[in-house]
């Protein structure tokens, strides 16, 4: 009997059917994504095991019971407010947990507490797009509805990888595109993504120059009679700055006829929708690039209407139940304000909490500067990893290190963050956790368990509940289960609601327990006696001025490139979950910096492809596989933003990005840090291939999970590649308690283990990164190798045998190889190729690459 419960990744907010001990499958009643589910989705199976699960409460490493971890959490925040106030304790929370989890770590910290220290890892991803949405609509709403993008004639993606972020939503869109070729899109944004693939325009824009661009079309739609809304003020700043389209195209540094065809689309165009993310929100002006884009839908009417609206697409599957609750440090819960006049009240005599936090906490950034100053004296964090995910990442670590008392709730025991933490405890993952998440479009699903729990990891809002008891307030804490919070939660959100605020989910206040376990998607508002409402207008929307303004970091001598960093296609936020699972690792498996090709003449002799660099900021380092990349603009490097100590402790990019932050939303500038690029100098590069997880081998190392139980290494170092391998070949005891095979020819070195006629581990070095592929060794790990076969194996490969291919789709297994052999043989549309290979018929994220084969075949064929 399958479970309908709700994806746990992207902001999407997919539905899906489980059960324990099958594959998962998209949920085809969901109004998300009606049965489709992106590669991460369609492996959610694979990440159900216990490997890698924090099962038992530990105490300075050592495990203890729950009541021991508990009396100790409660004593020490006590004891902490007691002697320095409650600013001195805080949370850090995570668009990971269920709205119920959250709705009790803020009600708990500043209810309770006392303290507006409580904030969430969507600062690192949505604080722009809040700020913004507040400023313009006096409250944190997304006007539009997933409908829209397909309803939409002009469809604008703002900083945003679609294809790769979202994957479901672009497959919706793509999807009313075929139905209706006359549909347009635009992408913007610096890079050439996969996104850029299948657009129409693409506007690769100097970064951080959005507001330019919008303000220029703002006065284009002045200009040509296309505004039903006086601008004011903000028209005419935006005439001060790029009064015309030339002035916009030098400010953007695109092609002025490109600039020219986006207006006039726009401005022809009555539905049209802008859907942005994190390249607006993830910068120093995210705050006035999203009021920006919202001006001109204001000043236009495109907006509140079917196909009209400007659309925030949220990173996280719950930051849109945080908002709702205020996890954010500036916000109250239910979208009531610390500044507002009578909210405060509302809510202290809701919870019945007189010591109500009166002022905002500290936001993200600052929370953990505040705590590496000692001003926080015990931290608790919740579901996220900010020892790899914040910026400066040396400095959180730093700040972590020397905080008085740390505690970590995770279901993983893979974060970095847990190396801090004076007590861990163990909290429930995906598929055992039950409550609700809010996703992009408003939509309120359940999230529900059909695991049991392991261990004794038990749920987030249970393990505050019993801390809060300890600390004298059992009575406002005494749920029974999520459905008493979920009830708690809807009935605040009408509490003396006289239609100001729109959040507003009280029709739902008197679920019974039966009703709110069965509950269907609802979107809000869903007021008590109240009608819905589906799409908002800007009848009392403000416009708001907004003047372009360069990022706060600029490449110079020292720091000749900007660092752009992000997400990648299978993977999610640090890898705690994904990197574990196989198929999710085969697209891309290692850390790397993509750089244009032509941008490695700065560096003598080059910086070859698949060679290791290190790339460098004022702030910290990382070092990462070089990877030449013609999409890139010159001058411009991408790094993705996942890896952590478990798999890569060097691949931490976020040890190099500045943290600078937008003055209003406090979000980092994740988009832009200048940063210079250099050689690491390998004497050696190499693989090593077992069964058991290898400890660290080199100087440089990244861990990736193999098909079959196997893991793979990849090692470089400095030295000689002779002397390496000796030492490794000491440190493996390979040769000692084994029989081995050993074989060095020229500058390559390689061993293999067999035991009882079975290939236990494979050692291989060489001085250059060109090394053999390793998806054949890597299965044949494990394996009887006849003696026939054995000099392949110390080769790579058998005699004859073509080289590996990369996996292109990671649904169905499929490589480069076999979509090639699709196209030579007559395959030429993505349908032809998905009838032929399946490539491209699961999730759909690798259509664009499977589009780019197309392209690039069509160009070789003679006219």
């Amino acid at each position: 009997m399958s479970t309908r419960t709700t994806c746990p990744y992207c902001g999407v907010g997919c539905g899906v059917l489980a059960t324990p001990d099958a594959p998962v499958a998209g949920d085809p009643s969901h109004p998300a994504n009606f049965g489709r589910l992106c590669s991460k989705g369609t492996a959610l199976g694979e990440t159900l095991g216990l490997d890698g699960r924090l099962l038992y409460p530990r105490m300075d490493g050592t495990r203890v019971g729950w009541e021991a971890a508990l009396d100790r959490v409660a004593a020490r925040f006590s004891e902490t407010i007691a002697r320095h106030g409650p600013d001195s304790v805080a949370l850090y929370v995570s668009g990971q947990l269920l709205t119920e989890d959250y709705y009790a770590a803020n009600k708990f910290t500043k209810g309770f507490l006392g303290t507006g220290n409580i904030d969430s890892n969507s600062r690192l991803c949505m604080a722009s797009a809040v700020a913004g949405h507040r400023r313009a609509f006096g409250e944190d709403l997304v006007p539009g509805i997933y409908e829209d993008l397909e309803l939409a004639d002009l469809l604008i993606l703002v900083g945003s990888n679609t294809a790769w972020c979202h994957p479901v939503l672009y497959q919706r869109i793509q999807a009313a595109r075929a139905a209706d070729p006359a549909k347009r899109l635009v992408v913007i944004d610096p890079r050439r993504t996969a996104t850029c693939q299948d657009a129409d325009l693409h506007l690769a824009l100097r970064p951080g120059s959005d507001v330019a661009l919008f303000c220029g079309l703002l006065c284009h739609l002045a200009d040509h009679g296309g505004l039903t809304v006086d601008p004011g003020e903000a028209l005419a700043q935006a005439r001060a700055a790029v009064p015309s389209v030339a002035a916009t195209a030098a400010a953007c540094d695109l092609a002025e006829a490109d600039v020219a065809r986006f207006f006039a689309w726009f401005a022809q165009t009555p539905r049209a929708v802008s859907m942005f993310s994190q390249g607006v929100n993830q910068s120093s002006a995210g705050t006035d690039k999203v009021n920006a884009i919202l001006n001109v839908h204001l000043a236009s009417g495109r907006i509140g209407t079917p196909g009209a609206t400007a659309f925030s697409v949220t990173g996280q599957p719950n930051a849109m139940g945080g908002r709702e609750v205020g996890a954010l440090a500036n916000l109250l819960a239910a979208h009531l304000e610390f500044d507002r006049p009578g909210d405060h009240a509302v809510l202290a005599e809701f919870w019945r909490a007189p010591g109500l936090a009166r002022t905002a906490g500290r936001k993200a950034v600052d929370l953990f500067d505040a705590v590496g100053r000692g001003d926080i004296r015990a931290l608790w964090v919740m579901a996220t990893n900010p020892a790899v995910s914040l910026p400066e990442g040396e400095r959180v670590r730093a700040a972590l290190r020397g905080c008085e008392f740390v505690v970590v709730s995770d279901c993983s025991a893979l974060s970095d963050t847990l190396d801090y933490a004076h007590v861990a405890l163990p909290a429930l993952g995906w598929g055992e956790k039950d409550g609700t998440v809010t996703n992009s479009e408003r939509v309120i699903s359940r999230q529900r368990g059909f695991m049991p729990m392991p261990g004794e990891a038990r749920p987030d809002w249970w393990a505050i509940a019993q801390v809060a008891a300890r600390m004298g307030w059992g009575e406002q804490f005494a749920w029974s289960g999520p459905a008493d919070i979920f009830r708690e939660h809807a009935a605040l959100s009408g509490f003396r609601n006289d239609g100001a605020r729109k959040f507003d989910i009280s029709a739902l206040a008197t679920l019974s327990d039966a009703e709110y376990e069965s509950m269907e998607p609802t979107r809000w508002p869903a007021p008590a006696g109240g009608v819905p409402t589906v799409r908002f207008g800007g009848e009392d929307a403000r416009i708001v001025a907004v003047t372009p303004r360069d990022p706060v970091g600029v490449a110079g001598a020292a720091f000749p490139f900007l660092l752009n960093t992000g997400r990648l296609r299978d993977q999610w936020h640090t890898m705690t979950r994904t990197g574990l699972v196989p198929r999710l690792m085969a697209h891309r498996s290692e850390p790397f910096v993509a750089v244009h090709p032509d941008d490695t003449a700065l560096h003598d002799g080059g910086l070859e492809d698949g060679a290791l660099a290190e790339l460098r900021s004022a702030h910290g380092l990382a070092v990462l596989r070089v990877c030449h990349d013609p999409g890139q603009r010159r001058g411009e490097l991408f790094a993705p933003m996942h890896w952590g100590a478990a798999l890569c402790g060097q691949g931490r990019v976020n040890s190099a990005v500045n943290r600078v932050n937008d003055p209003i939303s406090g979000q980092p500038e994740l988009k832009h840090t200048p940063v210079a690029l250099a050689s690491w100098e390998a004497g050696w590069y190499g693989f090593y291939l077992s069964v058991a997880p290898p400890p660290e081998l080199a100087a440089w190392s990244a861990l990736i999970a193999e098909p079959g139980g196997v893991w793979r290494q990849e090692i470089a170092g400095h030295g000689a590649p002779e002397a390496a391998f000796d030492a490794l070949l000491a440190r493996l005891e390979i040769g000692a308690a084994a029989p081995m095979l050993r074989d060095h020819y020229g500058e390559r070195f390689r061993a293999a283990v067999i035991e009882a006629g079975r290939l236990r581990s494979v050692l291989f070095i060489g001085r250059t990164p060109t090394l053999p592929a390793r998806a054949w060794l890597a299965g044949m790990i494990g394996a009887e190798v006849p003696a026939a076969l054995r000099l392949a194996v110390l080769a790579g490969a058998p005699a004859g045998a073509e080289a590996v291919s990369p996996t292109i789709c990671v649904c169905h297994g499929v490589d480069r190889a076999t979509i090639a052999g699709a196209i030579a043989c007559g395959a030429r549309t993505l349908q032809a190729v998905g009838e032929a290979s399946r490539a491209g018929t699961g999730c759909g994220s690798c259509r664009p690459e499977i589009r780019a084969l197309l392209d690039a075949a069509s160009v070789l064929e003679p006219a």
